[in-house]
């Protein structure tokens, strides 16, 4: 059984493609194929907005690795490995940041699952110049083109969707990238949330805080709090500081691989934790959020997250706290409360 991700074999089984270029690789990468990929062209770069994939990669000496909502940094690379995102939005928006940052000329492959829609490239690419489809394996397609028109600058405050969400007597404007949760609504798991958090003091965090809807409300509910906002997204993370600094509030707001950035002396976190990961439904973020919280809180701490009913939760923040309690409950989804 291969170590790879599916669209990494199909990429693996066409290295002629990468010989002798400079590869800057982008998308849902989350592999060690790019370590490989150094073997067999000039040099390999990665530029990811998954802070846990970056970190992954920190001991990787043939490869350069950058970390961010925009590829800004100069770069030799003549050929993008777009691995296909899960958000058609966020496809179009790597193409269009990517094809203006390296310009015309730059080789482009993408791989993808089938079933992720991978063949909307063929109609995407067209603004930039032609992509054929030339391998299709393990229910994955390898497609490869080049860029012959320029492309556009690129000026990512204008991918920012904005819109309003109002939560009882209050209005918000929330400023959203592609790719992020909630992009362009509201949340009605969050909204249950919101509607029954107690008043809060002390140091918060809100962790996987998305486009920051959950921190900008409790900031300007509880204008007290030492507010704190982290998620493993880098266009989540310039969203939720885009949405506090249109609503006039401040915050820290940074990337963290679940606790791996965080302070260990909050008096509340706050999540609508994320349970998908690519395509797949993965619960291990959320297991670790909740079975270390206590490690994380101080003496007087309490975690309140909302979660989908079905998701066995409780027993995972039982055996943390010694106890769980469901302040709130729909059909839907349940609001889960623990203290220390």
């Amino acid at each position: 059984m291969s170590a790879y991700i599916a669209p990494s074999q199909i990429a693996q089984r066409q290295l002629a493609y990468f010989e002798g270029k400079h590869v800057l690789v982008a998308g849902e990468a989350e592999d060690l194929f790019p370590v490989e990929l150094a073997n067999h062209c000039e040099s390999v770069s990665v530029f990811t907005s998954n802070y846990s994939y970056y970190r992954q990669l920190e001991n990787c000496n043939t490869i350069q690795r950058f970390y961010g909502a925009e590829f800004t940094e100069e770069t030799q690379a003549d050929l993008v490995l777009l691995y296909w995102p899960k958000a058609k939005a966020e496809a179009e928006f790597l193409l269009a940041m990517l094809m203006a940052k390296l310009g015309k000329d730059t080789e482009i492959v993408v791989v993808g699952e089938n079933r992720s829609g991978v063949k909307s490239i063929e109609k995407m690419f067209k603004p930039y110049g032609n992509v054929v489809k030339y391998d299709s394996a393990r229910r994955c397609s390898f497609y490869w083109g080049q860029c012959l028109e320029q492309a556009p600058a690129f000026n990512l405050q204008e991918w920012f969707k904005t819109y309003s969400v109002n939560i009882g007597e209050q209005s918000l404007t929330v400023k959203s990238l592609p790719g992020v949760f909630s992009h362009g609504e509201f949340d009605i798991g969050s909204k249950l949330l919101l509607d029954t958090l107690p008043s809060l003091n002390g140091k918060v965090l809100d962790f996987g805080c998305g486009a920051g809807v959950l921190g900008a409300v409790m900031a300007s509910r509880n204008p007290e709090i030492e507010l704190e906002m982290c998620d493993i997204s880098a266009f989540a993370v310039e969203s939720t500081k885009a949405t506090l600094a249109a609503n006039g509030l401040t915050g820290k707001v940074f990337a963290s691989d679940v606790y791996s950035d965080t302070s260990k002396d909050y008096r509340f976190i706050i999540s609508n934790p994320p349970f998908h990961s690519g395509l797949d439904t993965s619960y291990s973020a959320t297991e670790t959020l909740l079975a270390d919280a206590p490690s994380y809180l101080n003496a007087q701490g309490e975690m309140i997250i909302v979660a989908n009913s079905f998701l066995k939760y409780p027993p995972i923040i039982e055996q943390a706290f010694g106890k769980c309690a469901t302040l709130n409950k729909t059909t839907k989804f349940a609001i889960y409360h623990a203290s220390k």
